[in-house]
């Protein structure tokens, strides 16, 4: 199976794992019930011992929260895949653009490099069988030519053993490089698979006072999280942007019929460790993207806007009151 084949995988399961938030949505709705009649109960008894106006639009938000609960699947995480996911199917498709590209380049490389040494009088015969063939065929059967003979056979056999190993190392740093974006992309998964099923926990547990942080930190790493993909995909495509860049400039250097190709491959395999290695700080990068910080402070701006709203609503209120309770006492008079 195709490491592509195993990512899609991966998608469906998370697609198949989904509905069972709903089923976690029914010990969710009691619990927020509970916390919801604590809550209005002691914003309601604050404002009465404190003879303040009941701000009603604070009372609101368990209503909210318990109406996020019920239709969880499709009202909270529907409204979020929705709008994050043109974000996955862009930098997708910046990394597919980019992998066609390279695998076009690569192959041009390779037929010059061939073509380059079929060139070079003294590598010609390790890479095509009739210029072997015809340099036997200029020898002779003398001791010296025996042994240029024998020469040539080593080489040619040294050459290939030395391709053969290239390749092999290659390949392993290849499957080392996609291996890392499976294990990303798994742990992502069973990420996003806990936030979901544990989310309407979450939204019932914010209902709590004291507990309003739970909401935003559920929020923003539900998001981070969602945001390993993208982030991994620009990745791939930056370094698939690099070794588009780097072949190009030798297929520029290969049009010079005097260039002699270097076949070892150093600075692909170089590439390919910096992937490795780079394909674990994605979590980190997505970290700086979105912080539950910056969440709390939108909430609690929020809130002191619903309180200043409030608190002018009462003010207006109370002062109506007063003017026409006093032009009653006026008309008594």
């Amino acid at each position: 199976m195709e490491f592509n084949n195993l990512h899609r995988v991966l998608r469906s399961l998370y697609d198949d794992m989904l509905p069972l938030s709903a089923d976690m949505a029914a010990v969710a709705k009691g619990l927020a019930g509970l916390g919801a009649l604590f809550y209005v109960a002691l914003k309601v008894w604050q404002a009465l011992s404190r003879a303040e106006p009941i701000d009603v639009f604070p009372l609101l938000r368990p209503f909210a929260l318990g109406l996020c609960i019920m239709f969880f699947p499709t009202m909270v995480l529907g409204s979020i895949n929705s709008v994050l996911s043109p974000v996955v199917t862009g930098t997708h498709s910046i990394l597919e653009d980019q992998v066609l590209d390279l695998n076009e380049l690569q192959s041009k490389k390779d037929q010059l490099d061939h073509e380059a040494m079929i060139r070079n009088p003294e590598t010609a015969y390790m890479v095509s069988n009739e210029e072997f063939d015809k340099k036997l065929d200029e020898l002779g059967w003398s001791p010296a030519d025996v042994g240029t003979m024998a020469g040539m056979y080593m080489d040619r056999e040294a050459y290939k053993i030395e391709k053969a190993i290239k390749e092999w190392f290659r390949n392993l740093l290849e499957i080392l490089f996609q291996a890392a974006a499976l294990v990303i992309d798994t742990i992502r998964t069973f990420f996003l698979i806990v936030l979901s099923i544990l989310g309407p926990i979450a939204f019932a547990i914010s209902v709590w006072d004291g507990f309003q942080s739970t909401l935003t930190q559920w929020l923003s790493r539900y998001v981070s999280v969602y945001l390993w993909l993208p982030v991994a995909d620009l990745f791939s495509s930056m370094l698939a942007k690099i070794q588009s860049l780097i072949i190009e400039r030798d297929i520029e250097m290969l049009a010079d019929p005097t260039f002699i190709p270097d076949t070892s491959n150093t600075v692909y395999i170089i590439f390919m460790i910096i992937g490795i290695v780079g394909y674990f700080t994605i979590p980190t990068v997505t970290g700086w993207i979105i912080q539950a910080g910056g969440a709390n402070n939108f909430a609690r701006n929020v809130n002191q806007t619903a309180m200043k709203s409030g608190n002018i609503a009462g003010a207006g209120t109370g002062s109506a009151v007063g003017n026409i309770g006093g032009r009653l006492i006026n008309k008594q008079k």
